[in-house]
């Protein structure tokens, strides 16, 4: 995820990153240029219409229409930050539900053999999360006093989790942790699931494909009727209007899909690999 000073207005509007919308946009931008001023010459060059043509009309059409996809533009763009934002609370639930957990055993636990297990396992727990969003492939990780084999053909966290809720049932078969400890660790390792689950409901279910192909047809048609009504008055000067509003509405359209998988690649993504690695940092203080 990128870092930045959000009161630095002079880097947001002279320096171009690589997730901003401009680079990608910029080849249709500038097919959508040439279509404009191919209208703006038919019209003004070649069919030579006047302001009392009715084709001048058509802006009428854009003033309406222009209000009903800035509708469609605001709900998706605020249903695809709610996805970004749900997912940072799931990872800042993971946070505290690792440390809490870590917390709880450092008091409970006396046998370093027992902290060391929990020590390395429950940082695995995030780490693995974190690679199974990104649809990485985990494999098999050796730690110096646990052997952590996982089978990359099946679901990787719940193999975590199940390990460790195997190791609490030992403890208490051992008489380490009595039964009231075991009922409060269970509901710790039962939040890991419930967080994983609530990051695969959002990595899994993406808006509506109806929706976003007609969000795009609807900007892409929108964008190219508008030389027709604004060329007569606007002349050449229609071809960088166009491109203009074009980039506007297309850049939402983008903005959009990339924060609505929060768990990818992308700059404007979350950054679970840091956040995993700040849970191994603090278990290791508590345990």
């Amino acid at each position: 995820m990128i870092s930045y000073n959000t009161k630095d207005w002079i880097t947001f509007i002279f320096k171009l990153q690589k997730a901003d919308t401009f680079r990608t946009l910029l080849p249709i931008m500038f097919a959508i240029g040439i279509y404009s001023g191919i209208i703006g010459y038919l019209e003004v060059e070649y069919w030579k219409l006047t302001d009392k043509s009715y084709v001048k009309n058509i802006t009428l059409m854009h003033g309406m229409l222009g209000f009903v996809i800035s509708l469609l533009l605001v709900f998706r763009t605020n249903t695809a930050y709610d996805r970004w934002w749900e997912g940072r609370k799931m990872w800042g639930a993971l946070v505290n539900n690792s440390r809490n957990f870590a917390i709880k055993l450092s008091v409970i636990l006396t046998d370093e053999k027992d902290l060391a297990f929990f020590r390395k396992l429950i940082p695995s727990y995030a780490s693995i999360l974190n690679k199974h969003l990104k649809d990485e492939e985990t494999g098999k990780q050796l730690f110096d006093d646990v052997d952590l084999e996982i089978d990359h053909h099946k679901h990787k966290p719940n193999q975590v989790a199940k390990m460790l809720f195997q190791k609490i049932n030992d403890l208490y078969d051992s008489k380490k942790i009595t039964g009231d400890q075991l009922i409060i660790l269970n509901d710790e390792v039962k939040s890991f699931t419930d967080i994983c689950g609530a990051c695969e409901r959002i990595k899994n279910t993406p808006i509506p494909y109806s929706y976003s192909a007609f969000l795009k047809k609807f900007i892409f048609f929108y964008v190219l009727t508008l030389p027709f009504g604004y060329a007569i008055s606007l002349g050449y000067y229609v071809i960088p209007v166009v491109v203009f509003i074009f980039y506007v509405l297309a850049s939402l359209e983008l903005i959009a899909e990339e924060i609505e998988d929060p768990f990818g690649t992308d700059e404007n993504d979350l950054p679970t690999q840091k956040i995993a690695e700040n849970i191994k940092k603090h278990i290791e203080e508590l345990i």
